[in-house]
């Protein structure tokens, strides 16, 4: 049974909304787009056999497949790290956009995967790719990315910078754990197996046309604790059993379908923009089955989606760059493509771009 949400009003305080599609002026626009998968290959068979083997348990044959839609996944090798992914990604957005690394002068590292607590992975791209851009990091959970194109496309419209660089590298395969001690640790973690790992980058820079047209967010930091990975901070410094994801997502679920049509909502009645306006809608996802369930709360046309879960899994926050990346050179100047993002936290963003 389909829920009915009261749609919060935009006035409400920590609710942000950026609809720029109704005033003139300088827009900013993604000007080129790239990601980066893996070679390795993890299927949902081998990971399954993976964990019986190491702890014992019993598990009904295609589980993981069979409750998650989730056929296979990319995984880094060994010596593959978030800023590895990052920076394969980063060298060929800048090759599509025909610039050098020297002519950025913003970059964003935008992910929920870093390299290390401390300095800002940001850092490690950069001295990769070899450029003096005012490095930093931003991290959202699964909506990073796009956070991180937000805070570019602010820093660019506020005139701190000509053009940004950001990227993401996701490699949370390797806060999985292989190997439970019993069934109830094996729930705990189960939202770990649909990881996938990923790369992905944007190139921003002011357009004439088009651009970056609307954004909007909603955040209910009340469930930050449903899930996550609560190692590497103050709370737990060490020791490697927080360094695993943990959550519910049953309850991460229920919190999305209450929120997620509002927001949809809100940004369809403000841009006076339908489904049909846009040529793809990039919804992050976490597996088959909820998918199927955002698509039949929301009501976006399936045709509209680039379905990329069952072969790559959850990429986290290079989601919707890799989805991204698949449809850019088929758009047309004028389409106009629509991005959803959904992240631990829990946070809500849409962001309405069009192709200049």
């Amino acid at each position: 049974m389909l829920r009915q949400v009261v749609c919060a009003d935009r006035s409400v305080p920590g609710m942000y909304t950026d609809h720029a599609v109704r005033g003139p002026g300088l827009r900013v626009g993604i000007t080129a787009v790239a990601s980066c998968l893996p070679e390795r290959e993890v299927t949902s068979q081998h990971l399954q056999r993976r964990i019986t083997a190491a702890s014992g348990l019993s598990l009904p044959p295609r589980m993981l497949q069979r409750v998650t839609g989730i056929a296979a996944r990319r995984a880094v090798a060994e010596g593959e790290y978030a800023s590895t992914l990052a920076v394969r990604a980063a060298r060929t957005a800048l090759s599509r956009a025909r610039i050098a690394p020297a002519d950025v002068d913003l970059l964003v590292f935008a992910s929920a995967t870093r390299d290390m607590v401390e300095p800002a992975t940001a850092h490690v791209v950069q001295a990769e790719l070899g450029s003096r851009a005012h490095a930093l990091d931003v991290t959202n959970a699964c909506n990073s990315f796009v956070n991180g194109i937000d805070t570019a496309r602010a820093m660019i419209l506020a005139g701190r910078a000509r053009r940004a660089l950001v990227v993401t590298g996701e490699t949370p395969s390797r806060s999985v754990r292989h190997a439970p001690r019993d069934p109830g640790q094996f729930r705990d973690g189960f939202a770990g197996y649909t990881f996938g790992d990923a790369g992905a980058a944007v190139v921003l820079a002011p357009v004439e046309r088009g651009g970056i047209l609307d954004v909007d967010t909603e955040t209910h930091s009340e469930h930050w604790s449903v899930g996550g990975i609560f190692g590497g901070g103050s709370r737990h410094p060490r020791g490697d059993e927080h360094t695993y994801f943990r959550g519910d997502g049953t309850e991460l679920r229920e919190v999305f379908e209450k929120i997620g049509t509002c927001v949809l909502d809100r940004t369809r009645q403000r841009t006076g923009l339908d489904w049909a306006d846009f040529r793809h809608i990039l919804v992050h996802q976490v597996t088959v089955p909820y998918l199927e369930r955002f698509v039949e709360l929301t009501g976006i046309p399936r045709d509209r989606l680039v379905v990329t879960v069952p072969e790559l899994g959850n990429m986290a926050s290079a989601t919707l760059g890799v989805q991204l990346d698949l449809v850019h050179d088929r758009l047309r100047p004028g389409e106009r493509v629509l991005f959803v993002g959904l992240g631990g936290g829990v946070s809500m963003m849409t962001m309405v771009w069009e192709k200049a």
